[in-house]
């Protein structure tokens, strides 16, 4: 094994490049700028590093960028002793070893001037243009003095919305903080832990998400260092001692050379170290580690069809771990990552990990976004393009950060914008599904249904009713997958919305905030009035309260006006008066009622079971029924709440609902039970124009084929 990944800090692309001693380039630094005839001495390792990507390069602005700041920071120092104008030359040469273009290095050495000298953006902008103004001002902190405890997550939010607008912000902040984090040794151990979990909580998932894996890795290495230090000696200890002669790994490498050299495939095969975390996983994972676990074997080709070339004599000339193969080729990662992943046997059955991936792939594999160069230079004369919907279109606004933009704006407490961020940022796996116009959306893994109806329609999604999954009818609830296909389906009535449960179900911050903002501006529907008695069957949605779902329900101070809304007479006239949502009761149904909070009073259908429960606990019932000719009908028509018995079948849901279209009524939620030895249950919360179409709707869903009886609900009463 090679000693390299024995060493978090060890330089991250060209292993070979002697580790840059700082101190020195602070000793030169301090003697200033030289000649205008030639770079200074500080940055000659940046202009190799970029030059080495960029051969064609002018340096002259970053020799300019260089005086500047230099001269702007001489006689700062950093806590480790240094002289400050170390920092920005260090993440520069991480910058220019990934191969960032010109104008991010220039930016990357100006980064703390305005923040920490007498530098202005304005002096920025005229010297060096707008594009390194934007970037200077968007990794630029707010001031502690002016936010207070918020100024980090403001700060935060500010570098992602500067980020939407130019991905290289992001690219100088993970750069910046990976210096940062390699010379943390000298804080107080709070401080390192409180940095470290930042890092950990935000940084880290956003260097995975924009594709830089070469500061991912260092950046989780030195985190893990810091926040475990017992697991961390532990997996040092581990890889000291797999360091050295008879490496497995060497062997299966040889065996793969001659294999590929004997096909005529032209490729470079060579083993790639695992860090520090990745050994860590694999231990805890496997238990005992693998001679072979240490490292992965990577093969280099020139072309993307010599992939599947090696693939195909990888399989063919050793045995393949089928279960380990994985095709990121064909399909990208949502974070640019290409490659192709599979698992063979090698001697004595040692198994090997192969990553097969041409040299542009790996490039951006390591460098990301980093990897684009400038991806806004365009072309003058070239057409403007269109918002792309899907983030592999676009690396350089990917969905989830336009979708993280979306959120923000709402999140306008920098407490819910901090926490919401890092949940977010904490679903590390990305999904695409299709919506029926051809568009697409972007969610993490494991969204609804109801995540999907935000993200397509926004807040007219608290009216979303169910959905369609792959065309068959599906409950918001439904757990959507890789390339299903989704119609989220809303209701008519605007004034409806959504259910508490929802949140249980939503994934998506924007969902979540939209759902909560919600319930916020309607505190009274937030919970349900435990006495109102709605439905509560085994595995039923909860019902949203009557007064919501029906327009014309009488509030409290209404009087006798409720009666005119539900055709409904009590012996109160002045109580207002509501149907309950347990027993849906329609003419001709003979009815009761009963006074609960607030003074209202609930009505019942004779039979509910609510009845009997609210007379054991000595309520009084009062006598209700229905208004002769007077209101019998609103405008909303009456609610009713079905229950269809069936045997199982293909398309019996379809069919049922059909038939409650043709009856001419409006499902208002519906709930399908899990099978139950070849039975199913359906539970249909239905709006009539008119109860006498009542007895004509269950004829026709008893002549469903399956079902066997629908019947009127009798949802149990409440105990307690």
């Amino acid at each position: 094994m090679s000693a390299e990944a024995a060493d978090p800090g060890a330089p991250l692309r060209r292993r070979s490049r002697p580790r840059i001693d700082l101190r020195r380039l602070g000793r030169v630094a301090l003697r200033g700028p030289v000649s205008r005839d030639r770079l200074p001495d500080a940055i000659g390792h940046v202009a190799e590093a970029h030059r080495a990507h960029h051969p064609d390069a002018d340096l002259t602005i970053l020799r300019r960028a260089y005086v500047l700041a230099e001269s702007s920071h001489r006689g700062q120092m950093r806590k480790s002793g240094e002289p400050y104008i170390t920092h920005p030359l260090a993440v520069t040469l991480i910058l220019a070893e990934l191969g960032a273009e010109t104008t991010t290095l220039t930016a990357s050495l100006l980064h703390d001037t305005v923040e920490d000298t007498e530098v202005t953006l304005e002096q920025v902008k005229e010297q060096f243009g707008d594009e390194v103004c934007y970037l200077v001002d968007g990794v630029t902190k707010l001031e502690k003095v002016d936010y207070g405890a918020a100024a980090e997550p403001e700060t935060f939010r500010k570098m992602l919305v500067a980020t939407g607008n130019d991905v290289r912000v992001m690219s100088i902040k993970l750069a910046d903080r990976l210096h940062n984090m390699r010379t943390l040794g000298v804080m107080r151990p709070e401080k390192q832990a409180r940095i470290a979990k930042v890092t950990r909580d935000v940084l880290i998932p956003l260097a995975e998400r924009l594709g830089v894996q070469a500061l991912k890795t260092e950046l989780e290495d030195l985190v893990f260092a810091i926040l475990h230090p017992e697991e961390y000696e532990e997996t040092r200890a581990l890889i000291a001692a797999a360091t050295g002669p008879g490496d497995p790994l060497e062997t299966i490498a040889d065996n793969v050379t001659h294999t590929l050299r004997d096909a005529g495939i032209s490729a470079e095969v060579l083993i790639r170290p695992r860090h520090f975390v990745s050994v860590h996983r694999v231990r805890r994972k496997r238990g005992e580690l693998r001679g072979t676990d240490f490292g992965r074997l990577l093969v280099l080709v020139g072309e993307d069809a010599d992939c599947y070339a090696v693939l195909g004599e990888l399989h063919t000339c050793f045995t393949p771990v089928i279960s380990e193969f994985k095709d990121f080729i064909a399909a990208p990662k949502f974070n640019l990552y290409q490659s192709l992943h599979t698992a063979v046997v090698g001697p004595e059955g040692a198994v090997a990990e192969v990553l097969i991936r041409t040299h542009r792939m790996h490039k951006v594999a390591e460098a990301g976004v980093v990897a684009l160069g400038n991806p806004y230079a365009q072309d003058p004369a070239a057409a403007p393009q269109s918002e792309p919907s899907d983030e592999r279109a676009d690396p350089t606004r990917p969905g989830w950060l336009s979708r993280l933009l979306d959120w923000q704006e709402s999140a306008t407490d920098p407490d819910t914008f901090w926490t919401t961020l890092r949940d977010d940022l904490a679903q590390d796996r990305e999904i695409t599904v299709f919506r029926t116009d051809g568009g697409t959306l972007g969610l993490p893994a494991g969204a609804s249904c109801v995540d999907a109806a935000y993200a397509q329609y926004g807040d007219l999604a608290h009216t979303a009713i169910g959905a369609r999954v792959n065309g068959r009818l599906a409950t918001l609830s439904t757990v959507l997958s890789d390339g299903d296909t989704v119609q989220p389906l809303l209701a008519q009535d605007t004034a409806s919305g959504p259910s508490p449960d929802w949140l249980d179900h939503a994934r998506t911050p924007a969902a979540r905030i939209a759902i909560t903002g919600w319930f916020s501006d309607h505190p009274d529907e937030a919970k349900p009035d435990p006495e109102t008695v709605d439905a509560t069957g085994p595995g039923a949605q909860s019902e949203p309260s009557p007064e919501r779902e029906d327009p014309g329900a009488a509030g409290p101070g209404r009087g006798r006006s409720g009666h005119r809304a539900t055709g409904v007479v009590v012996d109160d006239p002045d109580a207002p008066v509501r149907l309950a949502g347990c027993c849906t009761p329609v003419p001709p149904d003979e009815l009761t009622g009963f006074v609960v909070r607030g003074g209202a009073v609930t009505v019942h259908r004779r039979e509910c079971p609510a009845v009997a429960a609210m007379q054991e606990i000595g309520r009084a019932p009062v006598a209700a029924r229905w208004a002769d000719g007077e209101g019998r009908e609103s405008d909303a028509g009456c609610r009713v709440t079905l229950v269809a018995e069936s045997f199982g079948r293909p398309r019996l849901l379809a069919d049922l609902t059909e038939a409650i279209a043709t009856a001419d009524a409006a499902i208002v939620s519906a709930t399908v039970e899990p099978p139950s030895e070849q039975r199913v249950r359906h539970t249909y919360t239905l709006r009539l124009p008119d109860a006498a179409g009542l007895p004509g709707l269950m004829r026709a869903m008893r002549d469903v084929a399956g079902v066997y009886d629908v019947s009127r609900a009798q949802h149990p009463a409440p105990t307690g």
